[in-house]
């Protein structure tokens, strides 16, 4: 899968039978058109055009943003701590609400 650095392995270019291309290309095909879906809306389908599924030599998915230009990555992380700045209010008071009822009901944990 995965090189001790966490790099993604060699993309397949000869195909070796018995190996699960097709699983890993289609749900690599899932998450680049959620992903293509998410960029058009807003506005930065322009910004990774050669955005695509594909598969490695394992058969894992790839999804392959392509080279973008500096500003596209900069707002593409922009976005990713803008979601997680959003999501991380929500998560503490879950796991707030969480420990209320858990104390509130010991019977329950």
């Amino acid at each position: 899968m995965t090189d001790r650095r966490g790099v993604v392995a060699k993309r397949a270019e000869n195909l070796m039978p018995g190996m699960p291309y097709v699983r890993g290309w289609a749900q690599a095909r899932r998450s680049a058109d959620t992903l293509a879906s998410e960029l058009t809306a807003l506005g930065l389908e322009s910004d990774f055009p050669a955005l695509t599924a594909d598969v490695n030599v394992s058969g894992d998915g790839l999804v392959r943003l392509g080279i973008v230009r500096p500003e596209a990555a900069l707002i593409l992380a922009e976005l990713i701590m803008s979601g997680l700045a959003a999501e991380m209010p929500m998560r503490t008071e879950t796991l707030l609400q969480e420990a209320r009822h858990a104390s509130s009901n010991p019977s329950a944990a």
